[in-house]
């Protein structure tokens, strides 16, 4: 199920902020924790903490360990399915453009994107 989530600080819901949104979600880290950390990884490697390889990398370094999600009907498998199919646990959803958190077979995300084909996701065994 869907559940509105949003702890950017000005509360912006157009900020491109997902990535930082959805690893919060899933750690408990502050949204200004985050955004430095990966401000840092990306300047490291001259690139946008948002890029895919800098929050990936980040992620590896810190415990999570990345997944291919499967690609029997690859438009027809969305986050909401992926939710639906794990109700328990906590991840880290990417399709490519765009990250949301699944924890116990909800998605967090400041809107609806349930219907977006994930690509690959994040666990982390330890917390």
């Amino acid at each position: 199920m869907y559940v509105f989530y949003c702890n950017n600080p000005a509360g912006d819901l157009q900020s491109g902020d997902c990535v930082i949104r959805a690893i919060c979600k899933v750690t408990g880290d502050t949204w200004e924790k985050v955004y430095s950390e990966l401000s840092v990884e990306g300047y490291a490697v001259s690139d946008w903490g948002n890029a895919n390889h800098v929050w990936d990398a980040y992620l590896r370094k810190n415990g999570f360990e990345r997944h291919i999600c499967p690609n029997d009907c690859p438009y027809c498998y969305s986050i909401k399915d992926f939710a639906n199919e794990h109700k328990e646990g906590t991840y880290i959803v990417a399709t490519g453009t765009h990250a949301v958190a699944v924890v116990n077979g909800d998605y967090y995300d400041s809107w609806d994107s349930g219907n977006k084909v994930p690509i690959y996701y994040y666990t982390k065994e330890e917390w």
